[in-house]
């Protein structure tokens, strides 16, 4: 009983790491400012800070970007889970994943260089509307866990189930709400959120594109993986339903009617 305390602690602690992360990232990459507590200064968007220079701020910006990236990749693949497998109880191993995940984000948020050369400035209606969509990218994101299992994508269903002292079963396939118009709307969430904005400056250019250049990558290993799990009830999922880009105009085919599945 004490080990499976300690495990669902764990996995609380873990998501409260992602959830302070996840509201850091909705100021940082916005660039709204947070008010400064009494002990420590949270107020660094992601085009606010002192002089930097060009070539460090480069260097530094996709350094800790790559760490996120490798550790996010990395820890996702089906031969690292089952090397940790080993020593790692399985009910922790996904809140392990977001903590450190969640981690990493808060260094990169914290060492940032911001680059703030303005690539373009809108205003009025323009800017409003890319504001929206901004905010609908994030929208998108979050809603799109809560799709699928928003607890066990962050490990608090595994948690929970041992705490209980049964098993852990695996999740089943399906494509529920926005997961029958793309089979990645977390993604393509981010993407709005990443790219969608009144003011872009070289270093808001460079953390969209990096992470653009990574979704895109990572994305062909998770096919990848979810093709090897669930076979060809993916690949037709796959030939149904395009990746990120929705299809707004074309001829239901009779075959999209069949059941299918989630991505993980």
């Amino acid at each position: 009983m004490f080990a499976r305390l300690a495990i669902l602690l764990y996995a609380l602690v873990s998501y409260a790491v992602f959830t302070a992360s996840f509201l850091y990232a909705l100021g940082f990459v916005g660039n709204y400012v947070v008010p400064k507590s009494i002990d420590m200064s949270i107020d660094m968007p992601i085009d606010v800070g002192g002089p930097t220079n060009w070539g460090e701020a480069i260097a530094v910006n996709l350094l800790l970007m790559s760490l996120f990236a490798i550790q996010h990749t990395v820890m996702a693949r089906p031969a690292f889970k089952r090397w940790w497998a080993k020593f790692l109880p399985l009910a922790c191993q996904r809140s392990t994943y977001v903590l450190l995940s969640s981690l990493i984000l808060l260094l990169l948020f914290w060492q940032w260089r911001p680059i703030p050369a303005p690539i373009w400035q809108t205003s009025g209606m323009v800017a409003w509307l890319l504001i929206g969509v901004h905010w609908l990218g994030w929208l998108i994101a979050f809603a799109s866990t809560h799709m699928i299992d928003h607890f066990d994508l962050f490990g608090l269903r595994q948690a929970f189930v041992t705490f209980r002292g049964t098993k852990i079963s695996g999740q089943s396939f399906r494509t529920p709400l926005l997961y029958k118009i793309v089979r990645h709307p977390l993604m393509l969430g981010f993407l709005l959120a990443f790219w969608a904005t009144p003011e872009m400056t070289a270093g808001h250019l460079l953390f969209a594109i990096a992470n653009t250049a990574y979704i895109l990558v990572g994305l062909q290993f998770e096919e990848r993986d979810l093709i090897a799990e669930f076979g060809a009830t993916y690949q037709e999922y796959r030939r149904r339903v395009p990746m990120l880009v929705p299809r707004l105009f074309g001829r239901r085919r009779t075959d999209d009617r069949r059941p299918a599945g989630a991505p993980r």
